[in-house]
């Protein structure tokens, strides 16, 4: 599914409607929630996910992921929930990275229960221990690279074989990397879910969340989402679909200025330690060479005095204190007070997530700016 264009032209113009009435620049926004069903064969309804907007959307984020099909959700955690739903039932068993994002460890824990659903969370990031939990009753293998938030790292095309060698479906929470920097498919990940409301959103103005696919898969996604009732409204579509637009040149920003202050970070004498795939310190700088386009816009690090790290946060000026991540605007969090806060403390330790860490977002503002910031805080603890 490799497209000929660069990443930016497809950005701006695949998938968009054209305006065949006015020749507007930008694709019309159809707000209806009822169409006519004499007359057409595709009956479009919005929770069909077949909506004019919808379905343009969708061609872009497909292009974007080198993916056949594309749905769009309500919320990032609603497509990962369609994305294992669609092919679980009672009795099966999902092997997952331990290392998720803390709302998907959560709807781990208390909904798999409710539909005796088994699952293994694999602490390790070798692919000899995801074979070692694979059962007869296996259907899935469910990742996330770089991680949320220790920013770890697994061999994507190593998943993959091991998942199209069992007969399982590979998914993948792609949110951190964007389709800017990493692109699954091209490895063999089945399936790939983005919290939208992050990189492709951009602007911590959208809730929303993707699953790009093969055609074969979506079609089974689409059937259960359907019943769902996941999909996402039409105004916040038509504002998705312009503010990934703009995807590029943001997250390319965020790249740069996240390899300054990471190291940056790295030789400050009050941190302990900085998590960044682009550090050659990192234990998978190597495998993020290989497997992604930029390391991102996401870094987490420990201040050696942790008990300080909320102080800290709080003399702060130009980088905001905020729970969500990928805007253009540069963000800090506590995973423990956030993210991962619905998990037991010895849970999140047992992660590696301290209370101590801090998640940090960064933006698209002057890096010396950013420099400054932080470095003021720090003088002030």
């Amino acid at each position: 599914m490799k497209n000929k264009k660069g990443l930016n032209t497809r950005c701006i113009h695949d998938g968009e409607l054209k305006d065949d009435k006015f020749k507007g620049a930008v694709s019309p926004l159809y707000l209806s929630t009822a169409y006519d069903y004499l007359e057409v064969v595709d009956h479009k309804y919005p929770r069909y996910f077949n909506t004019p907007n919808q379905l343009a959307l969708s061609k872009k984020i497909s292009s974007l992921e080198n993916c056949e099909k594309s749905l769009i959700f309500g919320s990032g955690i609603a497509a990962i929930f369609a994305s294992m739903f669609s092919f679980l039932k009672t009795g099966d068993h999902v092997v997952f990275q331990s290392s998720l994002y803390g709302g998907t460890i959560n709807l781990i824990l208390k909904e798999f229960k409710k539909f005796n659903i088994e699952h293994t969370l694999v602490e390790s990031l070798e692919i000899e221990d995801y074979k070692k939990e694979i059962k007869s009753n296996t259907k899935l293998i469910y990742i996330e690279t770089p991680s949320n938030p220790l920013l770890q790292l697994i061999d994507l095309k190593a998943v993959s074989d091991l998942a199209k060698n069992n007969n399982l479906i590979s998914i993948i929470d792609n949110t951190f990397a964007s389709p800017i920097n990493q692109n699954p498919s091209d490895f063999g990940i089945d399936i790939i879910v983005h919290s939208a409301t992050k990189y492709l959103g951009g602007h911590s103005d959208i809730l929303a969340g993707t699953i790009s696919s093969s055609k074969i898969l979506i079609d089974k996604i689409l059937d259960s989402s359907i019943n769902y009732g996941g999909n996402l409204s039409e105004h916040t579509v038509w504002l998705l679909e312009r503010s990934i637009k703009t995807l590029f040149l943001r997250v390319k920003a965020q790249n740069k200025n996240a390899q300054k202050i990471a190291e940056f970070l790295y030789v400050n004498d009050n941190v302990k330690s900085v998590y960044y795939p682009g550090l050659e310190s990192h234990p998978q700088h190597e495998l993020a060479k290989r497997q992604m386009n930029g390391y991102g816009g996401m870094l987490s690090f420990l201040m050696k005095e942790e008990k300080k790290s909320d102080e800290f946060t709080r003399f702060l000026k130009i980088i905001k204190p905020a729970m969500s991540l990928g805007g253009v605007e540069s963000t800090i969090t506590s995973p423990s007070l956030t993210s991962h806060s619905k998990i037991s403390k010895e849970k999140r330790e047992k992660f590696g997530i301290s209370d101590g860490l801090l998640r940090f977002s960064v933006g698209i503002e002057d890096y010396e700016d950013l420099k400054n910031d932080l470095t003021q805080a720090f003088e002030k603890i």
